[in-house]
């Protein structure tokens, strides 16, 4: 099996993907941007050859190398990056290599497009909210006396929440089109909910071969504009609400043979037209695992192996590992080099010791939205989750 891996370098920890796939017997094969003496030796060792193009960004380049790699080992089976930027890329070198195992160019929309997400929803029966493309000003206020302040605002085609804003009153709307970024965005009423999330593993057939969920009781949308604490868990279990949802999701966009990263608004306030308190909402759907050390931390949680259990789907499409140890909270911390914390970050992982799990600092362009100084531990009850947060953020 001939496996292409779009920058596997980009973030660090995707090296384990390409182990766990040489160890599954698949070749695989490395395009990109960074020198080969620059790569992790471990990532090194894992790909069968390396293709460095000048940019990534230049798709003339990375169709080449695919090119090269066909030339060389045959027919390729798999592209795929698991990194949100390159989605579309991926779907794009599939269609022209006529790779099968993944998203053409006339499929990736539906996972890409916010907008399109909301007819994919309403066929799960997972209720969303109600929102409308930002052409006009007159249109956005037209939609605003349809659902009153506050809104929210966002790219249709974008990661996360960055450049998302909230907008409390007319002088926040005119003050976001003086200065509206030329990209098509969309406007949402605004949901009262702490982010949930289902994520996993499906096979060829969508069935779920591995699932685990995390909140994020802040606003993620606050983390990137307000530098509010940037913090979130693993819970233990998948609530059982959370995995219907998640399943039925799956089955609406006909997602298969990949990793996902759905997230949901568990509602901290009755919402007129979406539910009551408690009830799951759909926010959106990614193809791709979540970001930053989130992997690494839902095989601290569950005593698993996400990257294996990946390229176990990959190369055989079932598990054929076992993964039946304890399950925990695993928390993390982003804390920020511009605050003056109570305790410095290695007093802090002196004082949680028994719990830390992994202590280092999150990569530049990824510190905007989860802060430079990383901290993840786990605990067995969420009274220790909110002590161990409370003691990482105390500033003096």
């Amino acid at each position: 099996m001939n496996f292409v891996f779009i920058s596997p370098n980009f973030p660090v920890a995707y090296r384990h993907f390409c182990q766990c796939l040489a160890s599954n017997g698949v070749t695989v094969l490395g395009v990109g941007d960074c020198p080969y003496d620059g790569l992790h030796p471990e990532l090194r060792e894992a790909l069968t050859e390396y293709y460095k193009v000048d940019t990534l960004e230049d798709y003339d380049q990375v169709l080449r190398a695919v090119g090269y790699f066909t030339g060389r080992y045959g027919k390729i089976d798999w592209v795929e990056s698991n990194n949100e930027y390159w989605l579309e890329m991926d779907a794009e070198l599939r269609t022209d290599f006529n790779v099968t195992t993944g998203l053409k160019s006339d499929e990736i929309y539906r996972f890409k497009s916010k907008a399109a997400m909301k007819e994919y929803y309403e066929k799960a029966g997972v209720p969303t909210a109600r929102c409308a493309p930002v052409t006009t000003f007159e249109d956005a206020m037209a939609f605003i006396a349809l659902v009153g302040y506050p809104v929210i605002v966002k790219p249709d085609n974008g990661v996360g929440a960055v450049a998302t804003y909230r907008l409390e009153n007319d002088g926040d709307a005119e003050a976001f089109f003086a200065e509206k970024p030329d990209v098509p965005y969309l406007m949402e009423e605004f949901v009262p909910g702490e982010v949930t999330t289902y994520d996993g593993v499906c096979d060829s057939n969508g069935d779920v071969l591995f699932a685990a969920s995390h909140i994020t009781p802040n606003s993620i949308m606050d983390m990137v504009n307000e530098h509010v604490p940037c913090y979130y868990y693993v819970d233990k279990d998948v609530p059982a609400d959370v995995e219907a949802a998640g399943k039925a999701t799956l089955k609406a966009f006909g997602a298969y043979s990949r990793f996902f990263h759905l997230e949901f608004f568990r509602l901290t306030a009755d919402k007129h037209g979406l539910g009551k308190k408690g009830d799951i909402v759909a926010l959106e759907v990614n193809m791709r695992p979540a970001g930053g050390y989130t992997p690494d931390m839902l095989n601290f949680s569950q005593s698993a192996d996400v990257y294996q259990i990946w390229a176990d789907m990959v190369a055989f499409d079932e598990v054929r590992h076992s993964y039946d140890g304890p399950h925990s909270y695993c928390v993390y911390t982003g804390r920020r080099d511009e605050d003056d914390y109570v305790l410095t970050q290695g007093q802090l992982q002196e004082k949680y010791a028994a719990n830390a799990r992994l202590f280092t600092r999150m990569p530049d362009a990824l510190a905007g939205t989860m802060g430079n100084q990383v901290s993840i531990c786990c605990f067995n009850t969420m009274e220790e989750v909110e002590d161990f947060v409370h003691t990482a953020f105390a500033v003096k």
